[in-house]
């Protein structure tokens, strides 16, 4: 379901496949855990191709906890569905979103 990387001083964190009611609740501790460990966190879509409500649930979590934390919190690759989805919850306007790793800045 997903790997993790370091690229600069994030955490990030490479979704893959499906991210649904079933596996998001692990999803969710890896987020609240690597913020809980004072580090921002990127949250790569590029190889994911399907994300539920659960999955959102999660990812607007970590970036409210992010908020209270001064830490980082951004969706890198976001396409197809996934990228449908966050625009249907107008939530492409909340996240910072950006094409690839090498767009973001440290």
């Amino acid at each position: 379901m997903y790997e993790t990387s370091e690229h600069l001083h994030y955490r990030v964190l490479h979704l893959q496949g499906e991210v649904d009611l079933n596996n998001s609740p692990k999803l969710r501790d890896e987020v609240l855990s690597i913020l809980e460990q004072g580090q921002s966190l990127l949250v790569d879509f590029t190889s994911l191709t399907y994300i539920d409500s659960s999955g959102i649930a999660t990812l607007v979590e970590g970036l409210n906890v992010s908020k209270g934390k001064d830490l980082q919190f951004a969706i890198i690759g976001a396409s197809g569905s996934p990228l449908q989805v966050l625009q249907l919850t107008r939530l492409d306007q909340v996240f910072p979103l950006a094409a690839t790793l090498d767009d973001v800045r440290e």
